[in-house]
């Protein structure tokens, strides 16, 4: 027999990535705040080479290249394929 969980009663299940508040605040190629007009480098790279970091919670993503392309997921936003 089971428990409940005292603090479940406020939280409720979610399928899926949480949805972001605003648009990418980190660079996807190096990590670093995402600025505008800056990293001309990583938009050159990010044309060849998956995204490595989170755009909206900085954190490193599981890449993995397939033959069709790229997977990269985001253990709180989800998952981008390119």
């Amino acid at each position: 027999m089971t428990t409940p969980d005292p603090g479940a009663a406020g939280r409720t299940a979610t399928a899926g990535p949480r949805p972001a508040a605003t648009g990418p605040a980190w660079c996807d190629r190096c990590g670093e705040p995402a600025d505008p007009g800056d990293h001309p480098a990583c938009r050159a790279a990010r044309e060849w080479e998956p995204p490595r970091f989170c755009g909206h919670c900085r954190r490193r993503m599981k890449v993995q290249v397939v033959p069709a392309g790229w997977v990269a997921r985001c253990v709180e936003h989800g998952e981008l394929r390119g």
